[in-house]
């Protein structure tokens, strides 16, 4: 059967820059910005995505597009006659699966809450009620279950539609309405009264805050943020690689998904600091600042319910644009490593991932006193396990597999990388690659765990 292809360049970079944007580009890159000295944070974290992030992007890409394959099948066709690489592949499945299984959750909070927004539930109560909201949700499996389950329903629903017409046709146009959205909210944001104190906090290089952080301690958190923020490591990003055309260098492509990422990045905090300032609310860490600082400042701004919508809004297209990224990655490695037909991996997979979500969405209530992993409790051990172990650890192999002898070896990598028009890998990079690379991605692997 033909390889599905995008209809288009800019499908391609919408599609792939959306499974990139997610929620951790929303609260995770400001906080850890403002943490840790502002403009000085955000240099290194600019240079880190260039030596690290792009570089393993184009690995991934590379895989795909060589093979024409999902995960464990583009392992196969690559590797050299009796080598196990594509064993990989399983856990890349496995990782895409365990990811979906918290973050469908999540991202029926963001749902929930633009509804809540928009038919008026936080019109008229007080800072203490917006904790009361959150806490109440987190209460109520019933509700939590109704936003997951159309999270996931109507993402397999878009992914039943195929590529270009399912995931390409409904991506472009939410990742548009979601720029649009963003320099909307950041545009609001700067024309409220204490916007200066806030952006001096976020942007404005702070030596006396670095200093209290510590320069390796910024060094790392960039570091961490700048390999976490394109979700590499568990093929979510191959699949995309296996769809795209031979017309443009991966390169190329990779520094323009690098750079969406990171202005939807730039653009929340931009948002989100000079609200806080202007009502004096302190920018919490974590689910915190989505679910209660930042209602606080909505229902203090003029206009709050508006803002408060649009805002969660442009939420939910940020996690849903992963869903449907991550859902078309486990439709394919069904079709390609089983043979089945679309539909029935549509029907299957969302079964299971419903299914597969409840843990999750019932360790706020029902499972509130299991305790996993160091006693995190379920969403945070899941989470754990993908961000700290598989990310890390996968895009590990698919470096080792790119540039060793063993694996598919450096100049076929190179050579699927630079295919097209665009701006080309260097060789002179190569021992950069093998010996550098590998101990940067170690550092962070060995942190995760620790």
């Amino acid at each position: 059967m033909k390889r599905e292809s995008f209809q288009s360049r800019l499908g391609f970079i919408l599609v792939s820059a959306g499974c990139a944007i997610g929620i951790g580009n929303v609260w995770k890159f400001p906080y850890v910005a403002g943490e840790n000295g502002g403009g000085i944070f955000v240099l290194f974290y600019l240079i880190f995505l260039a030596i690290m992030g792009v570089p393993v992007l184009t690995m991934e890409l590379a895989v795909g597009r060589a093979s024409r394959k999902s995960a464990v099948q583009g392992y196969k066709a690559l590797e050299k006659p009796g080598s196990k690489w594509h064993i990989h592949g399983w856990f890349c499945i496995i990782g895409c699966y365990l990811l979906m299984m918290y973050y469908t959750t999540v991202s029926g909070w963001m749902l929930n809450y633009c509804v809540k927004f928009a038919s008026g539930a936080f019109n008229d109560i007080d800072s203490a009620g917006v904790d009361t909201v959150f806490r109440e949700m987190l209460a109520n499996p019933g509700e939590m279950m109704f936003f997951m389950g159309l999270t996931v329903i109507f993402g397999f629903l878009v992914c039943n539609g195929g590529l270009k017409n399912g995931l390409e046709r409904v991506n472009k146009v939410m990742m548009l309405c979601l720029l649009g959205l963003i320099i909307l909210l950041a545009l609001h944001s700067l024309t409220l009264s204490g916007a200066g104190e806030g952006l001096r906090f976020y942007l404005f290089p702070d030596i006396q805050r670095a200093a209290e952080s510590g320069l390796g301690k910024i060094i790392t958190a960039a570091m961490n943020q700048a390999f976490f923020t394109l979700s590499l490591g568990i093929a979510a990003m191959e699949v995309f690689g296996s769809y795209m055309s031979k017309n443009n260098s991966l390169t190329g492509e990779s520094i323009r998904i690098c750079c969406l990422d990171t202005f939807v990045a730039l653009m929340s905090g931009l948002i989100i600091f000079p609200a806080c300032f202007s009502f004096n609310v302190q920018p919490d860490q974590g689910p915190s600042l989505i679910f209660i600082t930042l209602p606080k400042v909505f229902i203090n701004m003029t206009g709050g319910r508006l803002w408060g919508t649009l805002f969660f809004l442009f939420m939910t297209f940020a996690s849903f644009s992963t869903v449907t990224a991550v859902f078309e990655n486990l439709l394919a490695s069904c079709i390609d490593n089983f043979g089945w037909t679309r539909k029935k991996s549509v029907i299957t997979n969302c079964i299971f991932i419903l299914i597969a979500s409840l843990p999750c969405l019932l360790g706020y209530n029902v499972l509130s006193g299991v305790r996993l992993i160091g006693g995190r409790d379920i969403l945070d051990s899941e989470d754990f396990i993908v961000s700290n172990l598989l990310l890390p650890l996968g895009s590990l192999v698919y470096l080792l597999f790119c540039v060793s002898k063993w694996g598919w070896g450096f100049d076929n990598y190179l050579r699927e990388t630079n295919t097209g028009e665009g701006l080309k890998m260097p060789r002179a990079l190569k021992y950069y690659f093998q010996f550098v690379l590998p101990v940067l991605i170690l550092v962070i692997l060995i942190q995760g765990l620790l």
